[in-house]
């Protein structure tokens, strides 16, 4: 158990690790923070920030002589990153990620834990595309098998004809079969070093453009009877890598039961809810988790809860939208620019 005054490291210098240093500073720790040069939001609530590369070995060794335990706030921090810090200081465990950033590793580890990902093919060429979509079928989706978030590095395919008409990106890449569902939704567990596992309730997510616009509880009957299934997957993914900390898997309701989308082994955007919404957010249970203080509980306190994110220059006017009335939370990230598709703060409306 990390006593207060110890020193907390977060790789990555985003809204994420802006919220997580918020909760860590909260249970009286010192955070620092680590990411490339940029609009490093996190920065401004850390008591220090390495502003270096993720190839700068000396910078990340110095780093890290200054942390009692090491996290991240996005999966995509690169392995070679992760390796130059000593294995004892970080939580999770960096096998998480080596799952979490290559989708068709990912999709097939589901599968041999017992879990059904949507029919999947890798593809390596434009040959390999056209015949993946010949045997799943259209429409689908081509996407890189790295580095794609939010929507990112994907291709949405109606037809055969539109294999033709794209250029393939030459990296890998995994051909997916369209999922016919009935609504999405995401599990967020956590779990600390000892096994213990809790969940959060099931948000109903609804996304646009490929990124998430608002988390709804009550999440709908249909979710609701495919959450426990959906768990059972969680725990054994969590059990699995023996993760330690906030984990989420995004999944589809069908009328066939919970099909996995995806994993993020992180906080997560659909979670944001929590901060009012639950007895304890995902933010200072993941602190808890990595510092071996006790998980606090993930019951809801409200009726209802709805998180909706605030994109590009939506935030410009977010304050003008607050009415002073009933259970209403702003978050603003301090981003600098307000451009399309950025997520610049999210919004929280709890009923009784």
């Amino acid at each position: 158990m990390l006593a207060p005054g110890s020193t907390i490291g977060i790789l990555g210098g985003g809204q994420l690790g802006r919220m997580m240093a918020i909760a860590a500073v909260q249970l009286g720790y010192r955070v620092i923070g680590y990411a490339p040069a940029g609009d490093n939001v996190a920065a401004e609530v850390c008591h220090d920030f390495f502003e270096n590369g993720w190839g700068d070995t000396a910078a990340l060794a110095a780093f890290a002589a200054k942390c009692d335990v090491v996290t991240w706030e996005f999966e995509n921090v690169p392995l070679k990153t992760v390796a130059v810090i000593p294995e004892n200081l970080l939580a999770p465990h960096p096998r998480a990620l080596g799952v979490a950033q290559d989708r068709l590793k990912e999709k097939r580890f589901i599968q041999d834990l017992g879990g059904k990902p949507a029919d999947f093919a890798s593809v390596d060429s434009e040959r390999d595309l056209a015949m993946a979509v010949e045997r799943i079928g259209a429409p689908g989706i081509l996407k890189t098998a790295r580095d794609g978030y939010d929507g990112k590095g994907q291709w949405r395919i109606a037809n055969l004809r539109d294999v033709d008409a794209i250029r393939f990106p030459g990296r890998p890449c995994v051909y997916e079969g369209m999922v016919p569902f009935e609504a999405e939704f995401s599990v967020i567990l956590v779990r600390s070093n000892d096994g213990e596992i809790r969940f959060w309730d099931s948000t109903r997510n609804v996304h646009t453009d490929g990124m998430l616009a608002t988390s709804t509880l009550p999440a709908g009957a249909v979710i609701e009877s495919q959450v426990e299934a959906a768990r059972d997957l969680a725990r054994q993914v969590a059990d699995a890598l023996r993760y330690v900390g906030v984990l989420t898997l995004e999944f589809f309701a069908t009328a066939h039961g919970p099909v996995f989308n995806e994993m993020a082994p992180r906080v997560h955007n659909s979670g944001h809810w929590t901060i009012e919404g639950a007895a304890t957010s995902q933010f200072e249970n993941h602190i808890r988790a990595i510092c071996g203080l006790p998980l606090g509980s993930t019951a809801t306190r409200f009726a209802t809860v709805e998180m909706t994110n605030i994109v590009g220059k939506h935030a410009l006017t977010a304050h003008q939208a607050l009415t002073g009335t009933g259970d209403e939370h702003l978050h603003l990230y301090g981003k600098a620019e307000a451009r399309d598709g950025r997520k610049m703060g999210h919004w929280t409306r709890c009923g009784l």
